[in-house]
């Protein structure tokens, strides 16, 4: 692995569909999102072949590598095992907690999408989980029929639960410190940060909210 888990609290990249149909514009995002202080990187890509993901994912295990960031596969566990990556991250209707932990070893990062269920949560923490991921918290375009969760249910999570929490779902640099102060160890960002101008001075943004210098 390239760091030791779990990493410092902060942003969580995760990469976005527009970027992975173009190899230097991904690679370019990521580098500079990784400058600007991005904690963890998820490889997203729905659209490109088993063999384009395959190379994408090694160049961007390359970056995340010299940058001492973990890189976390979306749904796929054998391409995760394939590349040597940080872990995989499983959806609601993905390969089993115990299928990924088998196959990528005790020391993976597995994460789980949880939505806005804490029932789940709680048996993915008892499954040896690494990390648990509730949202959307605000609408999302990327996940437009994912189920609301609440900013109490996220507090309550964070009085249940013994894993980090990682939030998702529209959130912006602004709206990042709410979450961060309700308990959430990573937020994750896709347009936010991805599609923003300049997507250091974003990954900056997303930073300040884990160390008091956010919107209040």
């Amino acid at each position: 692995m390239s760091a030791p888990w779990p990493v410092p609290r902060g942003l969580y990249g995760i990469t976005a569909e527009a970027d992975c149909a173009d190899a230097e514009r991904l690679l370019t995002a990521v580098r500079v999102a990784l400058a600007g202080g991005m904690r963890l990187l998820q490889y997203r890509d729905k659209r490109s072949s088993p063999e384009r993901r395959a190379e994408l994912g090694a160049q961007l295990l390359a970056q995340c590598r010299a940058a001492g960031v973990p890189l976390i596969i979306n749904d796929d566990i054998e391409l995760a095992a394939r590349l040597g990556a940080d872990g995989v991250h499983l959806g609601l209707s993905d390969g089993s907690l115990a299928e990924a932990r088998a196959r990528l070893g005790s020391q993976a990062i597995i994460g789980i999408t949880c939505a806005d269920s804490l029932e789940r949560a709680r048996a993915a923490a008892d499954g040896g989980a690494s990390y648990v991921a509730f949202g959307a918290f605000f609408p999302s375009r990327t996940k437009p029929n994912a189920p609301p969760m609440t900013l109490e249910r996220l507090r309550q999570a964070r009085s249940d639960l013994r894993l980090p929490i990682c939030a998702i779902g529209g959130i912006t640099p602004e709206r990042a410190p709410t979450l961060v102060a309700a308990g959430a160890d990573y937020v994750a960002a896709i347009e936010g940060l991805f599609g923003a101008a300049d997507i250091t001075v974003a990954a900056r943004a997303y930073a300040a909210a884990f160390d008091g210098r956010g919107a209040p």
